[in-house]
């Protein structure tokens, strides 16, 4: 049995060991290094069967690695681009990594030429073959760097504006853009007629871009009645629309100057949200007001050529054929209308407790701004009877003063009416021709369901006819063409009931949203003008002062 511990033969250590590898092999008995003991002299001196004793520590011999280059290798040789190939036409292997601390570091920044060169020429070479050859170009003042200074940034150009221009504002729908825009004026009001027949006459100016205008611009002249009439005459040819309503008539003061301006301000907003609804400023009858010069004979030919228009009987219910004086209670099917119908109740409720407050308010400014007449009006008094002129001249200028803090007073107060007051007595008209809108639907519910029972008796008595045989046929025919008739106009009335529907949430929405624009926009102007006055009337307490400096002391 073979010893595990013995050494292998002489032959085999002969065969396997070898010098060191240089990349290529050896004859026998030579060696590249002259200074290293020869092995295999050693090994052949010893004799094939001799084994070496067990207390000899054994001799482990290392097998170097032979590494051979392949032809067909698509990367080529190992070490072929680093080494140079010896004069026996091997190659020495390839050069070791260099260590992360070798490596020349580049950083991002930029050295002066002459640091660069010195590093290049000091340090070892770069084997990522980095050189800082463009930095010294940028340097140089023959590129134009400037010589040895920071680098430069390249050019940046400047923004261009956009060549694709937008011509509607930002926030605005395509369908908002596309429609016609309305300008209109109400000015001008003064006083006609003799003493049982005089009004006021309003000057209402017109600027539009819809086609269905003969010009762009026109002026026309209105009174108060041509107002409501357009009014009444929108509210019936468009039922389920919310159309704005005129400000009520005053019976008494109507011709006082801060009742005419806030009309005149009612007014000119009535016609500009009805021209901005996309429903009635389409409608004949906005056209007519807003640009017939003989506009009473317009209204009384319009009158004869249909004689349905009287007042609020024109609507889509009597044309037809339906019944629309129903005095059936109503009771509403739909949860969503019922909420909205609470809620303009509370809302109506509201608005005219803060109405009440608001005038509770104006009210008293003008007692204060007729108190700060009077009191004036007795300084100036003292000032006239007062032997002293120390006493005289600041009892005047007081007097003046407090001309001055009235007139502040009064113009508050006239401001409140119009930038707050407005709003509020416009927003309770709304909900009461939202109401009357409600009013219109029920109207429709109401016909639809007479339609259905009028239909319902039409096929009862079809039903007998038919029971008693081909012996009334012309009266069978009859009341077959009056069944159809009336599901014809049972139809009708229901869609007109779902329309209706339909077109009321749409205008219970566009309320909503113009309501809180609205409202924003009053209490903003409201809440400027207060703060304005205030500070004109801290601007005065300076002068107050100044005038009773001389009578306190």
């Amino acid at each position: 049995m073979e010893d595990p511990w013995a050494d292998s033969n002489v032959g085999a250590s002969q065969s396997s060991v070898s010098q060191p590898d240089d990349g290529a092999a050896a004859p026998p008995g030579s060696s590249s290094n002259p200074s290293a003991p020869s092995t295999s002299t050693a090994s052949s001196s010893a004799p094939a069967s001799s084994r070496p004793s067990r207390l000899t520590p054994r001799r482990l011999v290392a097998q170097p690695t032979r590494l051979q280059s392949v032809e067909d290798d698509p990367l080529g040789p190992l070490g072929a681009s680093s080494a140079a190939a010896t004069g026996d036409g091997a190659s020495l292997p390839p050069a070791p990594p260099l260590k992360e601390t070798q490596l020349p570091l580049r950083t991002t920044l930029a050295a002066a030429p002459g640091v660069a060169a010195a590093k290049r020429a000091s340090g070892p070479p770069d084997p990522h073959r980095i050189d800082d050859d463009d930095e010294d170009e940028l340097y140089s003042p023959a590129s134009g760097g400037g010589g040895g200074g920071p680098r430069r940034p390249p050019p940046v150009q400047p923004a261009q504006p956009s060549p694709v221009r937008s011509s509607m504002p930002p926030g605005v729908s395509i369908e908002q853009a596309s429609r016609p825009s309305f300008h209109i004026t109400v000015g001008d009001p003064h006083k006609v007629g003799d003493l049982t027949s005089s009004h006021i006459v309003y000057s209402v100016r017109t600027q539009t871009t819809s086609k269905a205008y003969k010009q762009p611009e026109f002026e026309v002249k209105r009174r108060y009645r041509d107002f409501l009439w357009l009014y009444n005459t929108l509210h019936a040819n468009n039922p389920g629309v919310v159309v704005p309503p005129p400000p009520e008539k005053q019976a008494v003061g109507r011709f006082e100057s801060n009742f005419v301006e806030s009309r005149r301000a009612a007014l000119e907003k009535m016609l500009n949200k009805t021209a901005a609804h996309p429903t009635l400023q389409n409608d004949g009858d906005l056209k007519l007001f807003l640009e017939s010069e003989t506009f009473n004979i317009d209204v009384k030919h319009k009158e004869r050529k249909e004689p349905a228009l009287g007042g609020e009987s024109k609507s889509m219910l009597s044309t037809l054929g339906i019944n629309v004086g129903s005095t059936n209670k109503f009771v509403e099917q739909d949860d969503w209308f019922h909420d909205r119908r609470v809620y303009l109740d509370a809302l109506e409720n509201q608005l005219k407790a803060l109405l009440k407050a608001l005038e509770g308010m104006v009210a008293q400014r003008k007692a204060m701004a007729e108190a700060a007449g009077d009191f004036s009006a007795s300084l100036h008094a003292l000032s006239t009877v007062e032997l002293s002129p120390t006493l005289s001249g600041p009892l005047d200028a007081l007097s003046e003063l407090q001309i001055t803090i009235r007139d502040v007073y009064d113009r508050q107060a006239q401001q409140d009416v119009l930038t707050f007051g407005i709003i509020l007595e416009e927003y309770i008209r709304l909900i009461g021709s939202v109401k009357q809108a409600f009013a219109q639907r029920q109207k429709a519910f109401h016909s639809w369901h007479t339609a259905e029972a009028e239909m319902q008796k039409r096929k009862a008595a079809q039903d007998k006819l038919l029971r008693q045989g081909k012996s009334q046929q012309d009266r069978l025919n009859q009341v077959s063409a009056e069944v159809a008739d009336a599901e014809r106009k049972v139809h009708q009335a229901k869609l007109l009931f779902d329309d209706m529907g339909r077109l009321m949430r749409a205008e219970l929405d566009r309320f909503e949203k113009e309501k809180v624009e609205d409202f924003k926009s009053g209490v903003e102007t409201f809440l400027e003008s207060a703060v304005e006055a205030q500070k004109e009337v801290r601007f005065f307490l300076p002068s107050l002062l100044f005038i009773l400096q001389p009578m306190i002391y």
